[in-house]
């Protein structure tokens, strides 16, 4: 568990590092930076909103509704509530993410956004923060569907127990 935590706030050193670097080099020259041409630049955007850009000026409520979850699945993750080491992993990154992004809210008024798709096809500014949570929830769904067996079992056992 020290390890999962450790990883979370280490991953939310690199998504504010990555921001600061943004922040420096990117929001004073409003230029992109191609990474892999046609596939991906980096362009500086201020996102004042929530994912793909909804509650846009909705900072206070994001980061109040944001902070009450976060905190509530910390204290499920330190007391022990998940037993599987894919849902601590999972969860390390969801944490990460939201944290990351909680932070620019908090002191920044707005969430960086660097991470542009679109010269391959139309897609919000993204950031590192924000692939922690998307590949956390992809992990906590696939942990779900195929390994959670535990819900599954009772309800079967309960059939098959009205079966005889």
């Amino acid at each position: 568990m020290i390890f999962v935590l450790i990883a979370m706030v280490a991953l939310v050193a690199i998504d504010q590092w990555l921001k600061i670097w943004m922040l420096q080099h990117l929001a004073t020259s409003g230029a992109s930076i191609p990474l892999i041409p046609g596939l991906l630049q980096l362009t500086y955007v201020e996102n004042r909103g929530a994912a793909f850009g909804i509650f846009q000026g909705k900072v206070a409520i994001l980061s109040v509704l944001t902070g009450a979850v976060l905190v509530a699945i910390l204290i499920a993750l330190i007391l022990g509530k998940f037993k599987s080491p894919l849902i601590h992993w999972s969860l390390c990154l969801i944490l990460a993410g939201g944290f990351g992004n909680l932070f620019d809210r908090i002191f920044r008024g707005f969430v960086v956004d660097y991470l542009d798709i679109s010269p391959l096809f139309k897609f919000p500014v993204f950031n590192f923060a924000d692939c922690c949570v998307v590949i956390g929830t992809v992990l906590l769904l696939i942990y779900l569907f195929f390994f959670d067996k535990g819900h599954h079992d009772s309800s079967l056992s309960s059939q098959e127990a009205q079966n005889e």
